[in-house]
């Protein structure tokens, strides 16, 4: 592995190639406040619903920031300055004794405490992250454990430790997806699957189950796969009524691509612009998503051209920072600071914003949900909180 990323340099001005920006001073807007604690995570009065291990948002509380969906770590004093106290009704985020914002808590859902006919826990089928019912249905995937795999990823780690099963089945994810809905409100349901080496590369078993969960449900439902050998699987998802699709690169950036995620440089950006320009013919634009992810020692302007190409075309570019997994080949990387991914995401959501583009426009998955980004949260006109960012005695910097 490269050596990591110093992001302390931030907060001392930028590199002679601009890559890292300097701490500055301005009121921060509940966009900052959200953005700054995925980051840096948020110290917790007691515990809260979080999901540990494995290949989705992991290691992290999940809560609603003034409304907002966020997905934080749990982090120490010396980590953050930020607080969430309990309060009559709910929480509240606090910075030493001023009170940022109002906050809730995900509470542990009810469906996790069923079980099917044959005994298997809910809980190790599907997961409720915040609003949104989530599974991999296929808990391997054949990059794993070698020299393919994926440096960022965990996928196989819940497995190991026993909190999932191997393969779901599309009755299995039907049923808790109903039962999802009725007892703790899911309003979609994200499905992902590992990739296997078939022409489909998993697509078509997934979109199986997505049909099985929208039938029994009513949910509106997303899928992730890589780009197909053959094109036409992905008219065939959209012919089993799905919503959604996530096809994710992971970085614009070809050297870090080639560095944190070989196969996927293999296939090509050029192949998965070809299978993004497929699915937007399919399922329409903003249907079709992609993760981008930040801090792993991508170059912003390649990045943000990448997303502005990826805009055009119609696909949602899920901008979020990386959040090293434990147990992952990147588990002692840093996450990126605030300073450099808010430019970043400003930049992309205002070009969104120009081609008509936002969170609403996407019916189910990662991006109407958007809890692992900051992108949601720039959308509306900020509301300013009394905080100062920059040195000072109140310093976040």
């Amino acid at each position: 592995m490269t050596t990591q990323l110093d992001y302390a340099r931030v907060t001392e001005g930028p590199d002679a190639d601009g890559r890292f920006l300097a701490g500055f001073t301005r009121p921060m807007d509940i966009s900052s406040l959200t953005i700054d604690i995925q980051a840096r995570g948020v110290q917790m009065d007691g515990p809260i619903e979080q999901r540990v291990g494995g290949a989705g948002p992991t290691d992290l509380g999940m809560l609603w920031i003034d409304g907002y969906r966020v997905t934080a770590p749990k982090a120490k004093p010396e980590d953050t300055p930020y607080v969430l106290r309990a309060e009559d009704d709910g929480y509240g985020v606090y910075l030493g004794s001023t009170r940022l914002a109002s906050a809730r808590t995900q509470q542990r859902p009810a469906f996790y405490d069923l079980t099917t006919a044959d005994g298997i826990p809910y809980e190790q089928i599907a997961l409720l992250h915040l609003d949104s019912l989530a599974s991999t249905v296929v808990q391997t995937c054949a990059y794993w454990g070698n020299d393919d795999q994926c440096t960022f990823c965990g996928i196989g780690l819940s497995l190991d430790a026993g909190r999932t099963i191997v393969k779901k089945t599309p009755e299995m994810l039907a049923e808790v997806a109903v039962a999802a809905r009725d007892l703790d409100g899911a309003v979609d349901a994200t499905l992902t699957t590992g990739s296997s080496r078939g022409v489909d590369r998993g697509a078509r078993y997934v979109a199986k189950c997505a049909q099985a969960v929208k039938e029994a449900s009513g949910l509106p439902v997303e899928v992730q796969f890589e780009p197909p050998l053959d094109l036409n699987v992905i008219n065939e998802v959209g012919d089993m009524g799905v919503d959604s699709v996530g096809i994710h690169l992971e970085s614009f950036d070809p050297a870090v691509l080639a560095r944190v995620a070989p196969a996927k440089s293999r296939t090509g950006m050029e192949a998965y612009f070809a299978a993004w320009e497929r699915a937007v013919a399919v399922f329409g634009e903003g249907q079709v998503s992609t993760y981008v992810i930040l801090g792993m020692g991508e170059d912003p302007k390649i990045t943000i051209e990448g997303a502005k190409r990826a805009i055009d075309i119609g696909v949602f570019p899920l901008v979020v920072p990386l959040r090293p997994v434990a147990g992952s080949l990147m588990a002692d990387w840093p996450s990126p600071p605030r300073e450099y991914t808010e430019p970043i995401y400003r930049q992309v959501q205002a070009y969104m914003a120009l081609r008509g583009m936002n969170a609403g426009t996407t019916k189910a998955g990662c991006a109407r949900c958007q809890a692992c980004s900051g992108l949601k949260s720039l959308e509306p006109a900020p509301t300013a909180v009394p905080v100062t960012i920059g040195r000072g005695p109140t310093s976040l910097a």
